[in-house]
């Protein structure tokens, strides 16, 4: 018998089944990449060095400020945050009370959203293996690689912000005074800002899409998928939208300067 559970798995599995159908190229590809995007060395023995030297290279960010091609769009991205967190006691209240999302709801649910994320990259590395292609193995990799440093970012956020999610914020309760007052143990990311689900879905989209970009649909595809994810952690009061931002544009960001170094 099929369960709703089950179909909802194949939605998410269907982008990864179609990219099983791509003919199997193994490393390097056929044609030279730019310079710029040479491809970076990513297997299990080095998976742990690897998420150490991005650790460093995002915690030393700021110390990059100074370079050209930095601070501009550093300061849109921050300009824009702060947009969307002065706007989120205006947008937020009618996400928490409405039920016109209670369908979409039942289908990209937090737990459900979770499974698709985790199926994403161990999915990509299984076909990977059965097909001997060595490019969806070291994409599994490097997915899993974005989206583990992308949790350890959240996770020091959320205990630095502790900002309180929507969903905790009852009827006629204060919107705009939602900073360091989520209760909670330590070290489990208990904040709202930014959001751990749009970061790890956009980490993992980052990666699949920047290294099969020579299909037009790939990058769609991934990234349409982390926005409705995104927008899943909106619509469930989950998290502010100025949360959901901030997440898609860390895990972008993660994946491609820290992970992939493009």
């Amino acid at each position: 018998m099929v369960t709703f559970k089950m179909k909802t798995a194949l939605l998410m599995f269907l982008p990864v089944l179609a990219l099983a159908q791509v003919p199997a190229v193994d490393e390097p590809e056929s044609k030279p990449a730019p310079a710029a995007d040479t491809e970076r060395s990513v297997s299990w023995k080095e998976l742990l060095p690897n998420i150490a030297s991005d650790q460093k290279r995002i915690w030393l960010f700021p110390f990059q400020l100074g370079q050209p091609g930095v601070l501009i769009p550093t300061t849109a991205v921050l300009g824009a945050t702060a947009g969307l967190v002065a706007l989120d006691p205006y947008d937020t209240p009618y996400f928490h009370h409405t039920t016109a999302f209670s369908g979409f709801n039942k289908v990209v649910s937090g737990s459900n959203a979770s499974y698709g994320i985790i199926a994403a990259p161990v999915s990509f590395y299984l076909i990977g293996l059965m097909r001997k292609d060595s490019k969806m193995q070291k994409t599994a990799l490097l997915a899993g690689e974005a989206v583990a440093n992308a949790e350890i970012l959240t996770t020091v956020f959320k205990d630095v912000d502790r900002r309180v999610r929507p969903a905790a914020i009852g009827t006629g309760g204060n919107y705009s005074d939602t900073w360091f007052d989520s209760k909670g143990s330590w070290l489990r990311g208990q904040g709202s800002f930014p959001s751990g689900h749009t970061i790890a879905a956009m980490s993992i989209a980052t990666v699949v899409a920047r290294r099969y970009r020579q299909h037009r649909w790939v990058p769609f595809v991934a990234y349409g998928l982390a926005g409705v994810v995104g927008f899943s952690r909106v619509s469930l009061s989950a998290h502010f939208v100025s949360d959901v931002f901030m997440g898609g544009v860390l895990g972008y960001s993660i994946s491609r300067f820290a992970v992939l170094r493009q």
